[in-house]
């Protein structure tokens, strides 16, 4: 049912500060940040050859970044995200083997513009997951 690892997510104060580090020490390629205020969230992306590394940094108080932020003030890995090329079928399939989806359950809208769901971490060995619907 899952695809590849599309990314590994980051929780970070700061994701210039972040970008700065990842393009300057280890040469990374940076994409330009995007505010996703329905997510409370600004994200970085960095480009890797396989794969990619998000940084998220909290809009506000009540972003669940800054939640995270207050528990891990030095930031750290927020949540592994892999593809699906059918979001609706995964959950449904995730939800009947007893999985619970955060939220309402149904898919929003990601940094990429494609449909993306989270899965309760305590169900996938302690691990935040979300899943993001990509065309086949």
């Amino acid at each position: 049912m899952i695809g590849r690892l599309n990314h590994v997510a980051i929780a970070v104060q700061n994701a210039g500060k972040a970008s700065d580090t990842y393009r300057d020490i280890l040469g990374a390629k940076i994409s330009a940040p995007q505010d996703l205020p329905e997510h409370g969230v600004r994200v970085v992306f960095v480009e890797l050859p396989n794969t990619k590394i998000e940084f998220l940094e909290p809009l506000g108080v009540n972003s669940p970044i800054a939640k995270f932020l207050e528990r891990n003030p030095d930031g750290g890995m927020h949540h592994i995200c892999y593809e699906v090329t059918d979001i609706r079928a995964a959950r449904d399939r995730l939800v009947a083997g007893g999985a619970r989806v955060l939220g309402d359950g149904e898919p929003k809208i990601g940094a990429h513009g494609n449909p993306v769901l989270f899965l309760h971490p305590k169900d996938f060995l302690g691990t935040l997951t979300e899943l993001e619907e990509v065309p086949a």
